[in-house]
């Protein structure tokens, strides 16, 4: 957990010194967007320009991952693909201000896709294929692959021995997750050795932006390795039959730019039950960030910890299903 707050001295005078001290000076007007990993302001400029300040936290990833991250989505900006990339500023992406580091990117508006369309479903394939086609040049140095050990059985292992769950609920829990990552091993056993390239790594509708131009991804802080699915199951949504149909709307849009391994459709609900484990794990780590307590006050609660072993036990199930075929 963490010790102290780690934006505890990031206050509104602080946002905008440190983007004086690059040359951009504010003119007061500031506006804190909702993140919670890092801190993200949107800031006004003299000069009537708007811009996106992003405060990395503390102690995250080194400097060469977050420069990793920035070259990867350049790289992207520069084929034309339209992602939201950092500001080169005196040359360079990644900046520090006292104990703090931050990144300067334009602000871009739009709105969530409509996942329901399959014109748009189609699009947001094209996009990513696109993405992915990029991603698949060249690997990641500085930054981590998606696996079993550090998604499943590290949060895991976390969880247990920090005592986060209500002690009647600890052998349940141990019980489940043990199945449940169980679970998640055969199918990457199935999947075999599947292609492994660089991802946006968090590719939910709230990390894209939906213009009458299309879409745009922003925020690949989570940007790693994987394989190629992690990036098109969180598309999917609601029953079987309905995520079939949008299964098939992405990846038709997807196999325009780049070939799609079907082995990979064994992984999906593994994925799911990866990040179930995860993102409980990574509530637990923030708990101590002052932030995390006022915007999930329903954690660290005996309901919680209930329906969260409810959802594994479901992914247990779904594991055991026959993967999802494009309908």
């Amino acid at each position: 957990m963490e010790t102290t707050a780690p934006y505890a001295d990031l206050d509104p005078n602080a946002v905008l010194d440190a983007l004086e001290a690059v040359g951009l000076r504010g003119d007061g007007r500031l506006l804190a967007l909702n993140s919670y990993e890092n801190r993200v302001f949107q800031v006004w400029l003299e000069d009537g320009a708007v811009v996106v300040a992003k405060f990395y936290r503390p102690g995250r990833w080194p400097d060469a991952a977050i420069l990793e991250e920035h070259a990867f989505t350049l790289e992207l900006a520069e084929r034309e693909i339209p992602v939201v990339a950092p500001l080169i500023i005196h040359d360079a992406t990644l900046h520090a201000f006292r104990a703090h580091r931050f990144a300067v990117y334009p602000r871009r508006g739009g709105r969530v896709p409509e996942l329901s369309d399959a014109a748009t479903l189609e699009w947001m394939g094209r996009f990513i294929g696109r993405i992915h086609a990029v991603g698949a040049l060249a690997p990641f140095a500085h930054r981590p692959t998606l696996d079993i050990a550090g998604f499943g059985e590290a949060p895991r292992d976390f969880l247990l021995a920090g005592g986060w769950l209500p002690a009647d609920l600890v052998e349940v829990y141990r019980g489940v997750i043990g199945q449940a990552l169980a679970g998640v091993r055969r199918g990457f056993e199935r999947a075999g050795d599947v292609a492994q390239l660089r991802l946006h790594g968090d590719c939910h509708v709230g990390n894209v932006l939906w213009t009458d131009d299309g879409p745009h991804f922003v925020d690949f802080d989570d940007s790693r390795m994987g394989p190629a699915v992690q990036d098109l199951w969180m598309l999917l949504s609601g029953e079987r039959a309905e995520r079939m149909y949008q299964l098939a709307e992405v990846l038709a849009g997807y196999e325009d730019f780049r070939d799609f391994d079907p082995r990979e459709l064994h992984l999906i609900e593994p994925l799911r039950t990866l990040r179930l484990v995860h993102y409980a794990a990574w509530l637990a780590r923030r708990w101590d960030d002052p932030a995390f307590p006022a915007a999930f006050p329903w954690f660290h609660t005996q309901r919680y910890w209930q329906d969260h072993i409810l959802a594994l036990r479901e992914q247990i199930a779904a594991m055991d299903e026959p993967p999802l075929w494009p309908a």
